[in-house]
């Protein structure tokens, strides 16, 4: 295991460079013959990477393609992948190690760590899966690795996963997510989409046709700067053009975001959770002044007059009319500013944008919903530059899409395991196996988990109140396995940690622009890997050969193979050869697209273009939420009291509003460099104001303690008149360090956040309903050490008799269905349409609500005319309503 010479002397001279920082090369820079430019993509945006011996020394962004190189590609890239707390080498944790029998499971995150060999942690690994599935069954094994933000290329761990455990009987996953996992079960009933990911209006529409522009919660200048593939911020100066077109920006927000300072919006404060009474009183308003447009509810809606007593205080529940006085109560707007803001909605040619954030709330279901009632009301959905969207934060929406196929990797495949669990609930299903629960309609049960395997994924730092699933995995589960190249929560807290590799070492490919579809990237290795990672590939594979289905894994295709065939198959005129070298390929954007506006189809002709709804119409009222009968989620946008909010909290205390961050893509780049533009004292900074840190007695520059009955934390204060008072901004995504007194010195947000569901309808994640006390902090008990590695000790060999542990004639036992037997239509689904999270399995949708949704998932999945069908055929064949058929 020791350091050969030359790895020490490049180890060395990443360690100075990391010190150093990155440097930024001018286009124009001229390098040494002991130099390399190696072109390469990541979620920050494209780049040339620069190489010397061997070591990334720097970065040379394209100015031509990215309209604004951020810092996190400028300076982060580099300091995080020579970090300390990269794992090095194959780990397990030291009780663990001695018994994994009776393994001490609370002592995770606390014990160290014990070196071993690749062949002895993948023997534990392996041998771990295999006595989980004997004993319980394939439904123990879950995986916690949904999200497929681990790096922008085409071959993301979490689809790998699932492609190996399905061929060896499957495992539990999850479904949905956090990001906008109430919306995208709700909408697709109400709307006939999903709507959360679905690609927006034309930018060149909006700039010709939008005279108001609405953000609530939304803030596309923080928010775009990361994507899912690869981020090259064309919309950023696309903005300031709309906004040099005399648009008015009115930002409906409890803080002033970076897209209000830059589009200089009108700012409305307003109470947390509090919006859909907002838009149910402006609903109010424009119906008793006639204001609304009555030819275009009765052609485009359906359910009005099951709508209408509500707002007019006439429906069962009892409640007073939704008057604007009776909404400033709730939302802390004037009933007088509300009365403005709907005349001023209904006179001038508006667009909607919702952030996800408004529905990662309890009761998250009905603020998009009330948006789309009102906007319905005043006839503006589908109308150019007018309507409701709630995806311009992501993906550079706004940006025309070019319609191309675009190139995919290796196919999931079926799970032959149908057992799900919702993705924040991760808490509830270990506390409560066998539980029952419902999820759109359908009542399912929680697997009976006993083994957590973890790639790509912090779910450590995403999981809701993070002392709730510390005593939940303590009480069930026997095993966590972490793939991974940090050290990270989810490293920490695991008994198995597998050192994956950076992107920057390893062979990938990706796209440009989550909609436009514009760009194909190559993702060129850059260095070697870090001490002895593997990329998850390699991982997987040879955890399949182990198991005996390495050759089913890979179906005898190199990396390389795979990503020439995912090119080939885009159509594409360049030869990957050329390609390859270059590092880019540009696509045509047809000037139809230049054009588009969301749901204008629709509006042009309804009945040739219905939704896909039950009804074919924006249902304002919904049978089919009806129909389910859920407690919590009525078929109707109503303002239903949040479990915690300003509205019923104790005196002094703030509600803690946890938006994405400015500088990570969640807990990524959490250790990098460019903390130091933000960190407090090496902490999160939370934003406070003014009049709070007077009250409270809170400098700027203090530390100070946010807890609550969930947890605690430490984080750095940023006072400032850009935040309301009553509520406090933490970025969510911080590393976790936990004091003696189990406080997080990091400043991690879910030590805080509640588990409670948005409803029964979704099962979707509350984080942003949450209530804390605030106050300085004078008893830190140290620096924040949460960007520190582990302790760290080394075995000598394990003696392990990995012959005699018999795995690959046990998984024969259990193994399940394999892709041989998959038919076209469903390879397809599986290969091209599902690597985004975990795959949507056809049965969570009716067959007109797949038609919906995949209007915008084809077009990210890059898929022709003749691939579509067959995929909808698969789907419809398989879908919830299939036997009405």
């Amino acid at each position: 295991m020791g350091m050969t010479r030359r790895g020490f002397l490049k180890a060395s001279v990443a360690s100075a460079v990391a010190a150093n920082g990155l440097t930024w090369f001018g286009v124009d820079e001229v390098f040494g013959a002991d130099t390399v430019v190696i072109p390469s993509a990541s979620h920050w945006g494209p780049f040339k990477a620069v190489v010397k011996n061997g070591v990334l020394v720097g970065i040379q962004p394209l100015n031509d393609i990215d309209a604004m190189p951020t810092k996190m590609l400028t300076e982060g890239l580099i300091s995080r992948v020579y970090h300390k707390t990269r794992v090095k080498y194959p780990m397990v944790r030291k009780s663990y190690l001695a018994n994994p029998a009776d393994s001490k499971p609370h002592l995770r995150g606390k014990e160290p760590f014990v070196r071993v060999s690749w062949d002895e942690a993948l023997a534990l690994a392996a041998n771990a899966i295999l006595n989980t599935a004997e004993k319980y069954g394939n439904e123990a094994l879950f995986s916690s690795s949904y999200g497929g933000w681990s790096h922008a290329g085409l071959l993301r761990p979490q689809v790998l996963q699932g492609r190996l455990f399905g061929l060896i009987g499957g495992h539990s996953v999850t479904t949905g997510d956090y990001s906008g996992g109430a919306s995208q079960v709700s909408l697709p009933h109400i709307i006939g989409d999903m709507e959360v990911y679905s690609p927006q209006t034309a930018w060149e529409v909006m700039a010709d046709h939008t005279e108001v522009m609405v953000w609530v919660g939304c803030d596309p200048f923080k928010n775009n700067r990361i994507e899912y593939t690869v981020a090259d911020h064309q919309m950023f100066p696309r903005w300031q053009l709309i906004k040099e077109r005399g648009v008015k920006f009115v930002s409906i927000n409890p803080q002033y975001t970076p897209t209000d300072v830059a589009m200089e919006s009108e700012w409305v404060k307003i109470v947390p959770n509090t919006d859909t009474a907002l838009f149910l009183a402006m609903s109010y308003h424009v119906y008793t002044t006639g204001k609304y447009d009555k030819a275009y509810v009765d052609k485009y809606t359906v359910g009005f007059d099951k709508f209408l007593p509500y707002l007019l205080g006439k429906d069962a529940d009892g409640t007073p009319p939704k008057t604007p006085e009776w909404a400033a109560k709730i939302t802390g707007i004037p009933a007088q500013k509300i009365v403005e803001l709907a005349e001023l909605f209904a006179s001038k040619r508006t667009q909607f944008a919702g952030a996800w954030s408004l529905q990662r709330a309890h009761h998250g279901e009905m603020t998009h919903w009330a948006i789309i009632n009102f906007a319905a009301m005043l006839g503006k959905i589908g109308k150019p530059g007018e309507g409701v969207g709630f995806s311009w934060h992501y993906g550079c929406g706004g940006m025309p899409q070019s319609g191309a196929v675009m190139p995919v990797g290796l196919s999931q495949g079926r799970n032959p395991v149908k057992a799900r669990c919702p993705a924040s609930r991760i808490s509830e299903m270990l506390m409560n196996p066998g539980k029952q629960y419902t999820r759109d309609g359908a009542t399912h049960t929680y697997p009976n988990v006993k083994l957590i395997y973890n790639a790509g994924n912090n779910f450590m730092s995403h999981q809701q109140n993070t002392n709730e699933l510390l005593r939940a995995m303590n009480k069930q589960v026997d095993t966590v396995i972490c793939q991974d190249p940090w050290w990270c929560a989810s490293s920490r807290f695991a008994d198995i940690v597998l050192p994956a590799t950076s992107a920057l070492e390893r062979d990938d490919m990706s796209t440009g622009g989550t909609y436009s579809n514009d760009k194909i990237y190559a993702m060129r290795k850059v260095i070697e890997p870090y001490g002895e990672s593997l990329d998850d590939f390699e991982i997987f594979r040879r955890l399949g050969e182990l198991m005996g289905v390495g050759y089913q894994f890979t179906e005898g295709l190199t990396v390389m193979q795979i990503l020439e065939n995912s090119y080939k198959a885009t159509n594409q005129t360049v030869p990957f050869e050329e390609f390859w070298e270059k590092g880019i390929v540009k696509i045509e954007v047809p000037d139809k697209m230049r054009r588009w506006v969301r749901h204008g189809d629709f509006y042009t002709d309804p009945v040739k273009n219905p939704l896909h709804t039950k009804s074919g119409k924006i249902e304002l009222y919904c049978s089919e939420i009806a129909s389910f009968k859920v407690p919590d989620c009525p078929p109707i946008p109503k303002y239903l009291e949040p479990v915690e909010f300003l509205g019923n909290a104790k005196p002094g205390q703030v509600h803690v509003v946890s938006p994405h961050p400015f500088n990570r893509v969640h807990s990524q780049m959490a250790q990098a460099d460019v903390r130091k533009y933000e960190n407090v004292k090496g902490r999160q900074h939370v934003f406070i104001s003014v009049e709070d840190a007077k009250a409270k007695g809170i400098k700027d520059g203090d530390l100070v303690e946010l807890y609550n009955d969930r947890g605690a934390l430490i984080a750095g204060a940023r006072v400032t008149k850009n935040i309301m008072k009553g509520v406090v901004s933490l970025e969510e995504g911080n590393w976790i360090q936990l004091d003696s007194r189990g406080r997080c010195n990091s400043g991690a947000i879910n030590m805080i956040t509640t588990s409670v569901a948005s409803s029964g309808l979704s099962q979707a994640t509350s984080a942003n309903t949450c209530i804390a006390n605030l106050k300085k902090c004078t008893d830190a008990e140290s620096e924040n050490l949460a960007y520190e590695p582990p302790a760290i000790e080394t075995a000598g060999n394990l003696g392990l008799d990995i012959a005699g542990m018999k795995l690959m004639e046990r998984a024969a036992a259990i193994k399940g269905a394999t892709m041989a037997n998959m038919s076209a239509g469903e390879k397809l689904f599986y290969e091209r349409c599902t690597l985004c999270h975990v795959p949507r399995e056809p049965g969570d949708f009716t067959k007109k609500q797949w038609h919906g949704i995949t209007q915008s998932m084809f077009p990210r999945a890059g898929l022709d005319d003749a691939q579509k069908k067959i995929v909808l055929e698969f789907l419809e064949k398989n879908a919830k309503d299939a036997a009405a058929m």
